[in-house]
């Protein structure tokens, strides 16, 4: 699977700040069954590091200022207004692989665990997410 998608508009592609691979969209799939609805926020890297938390939509309250991303498998993805700033220019990637999630993510007990890769977006990337007034 190629890390760079995009989805067709009328005219133009959108350039997605978020997307998720197969496995965490499988992930994301069983958590929704077993708890409900469910979105993610972008730890900020103090109790767990700096990985993808799943929490059940109504148990998690967003942060005024937080950021939405995007959505994955249906699930809202958010960050920080810092953080957002930090990573602003890249691509996240949703991933999953062997371990235990953080102590109070979702994928805690799974025994597989959410994981964030990313790319810096192309310079066109850029000049696209700036003309739709999202970067």
């Amino acid at each position: 699977m190629s890390d760079v998608q995009s989805i067709e508009t009328t005219t133009e592609k959108r350039v997605e700040k978020v997307l998720a691979t197969a496995a965490a969209d499988a992930l994301i799939e069983r958590l929704r069954q077993k708890h409900g609805p469910v979105l993610f926020h972008q730890s900020g890297g103090c109790c767990d590091g700096s990985s993808p938390m799943c929490y059940p939509q109504d148990d998690f309250i967003v942060g005024d200022r937080d950021v939405q991303l995007g959505v994955i498998a249906g699930a809202p993805f958010y960050m920080s207004p810092s953080q957002y700033e930090y990573w602003k220019h890249t691509q996240l990637i949703i991933d999953v692989v062997e371990g235990r999630g953080g102590m109070f993510s979702l994928d805690n007990s799974e025994g597989m665990r959410f994981l964030t890769r990313s790319r810096l977006f192309t310079d066109e990337e850029i000049a696209q997410l700036q003309k739709d007034g999202r970067f």
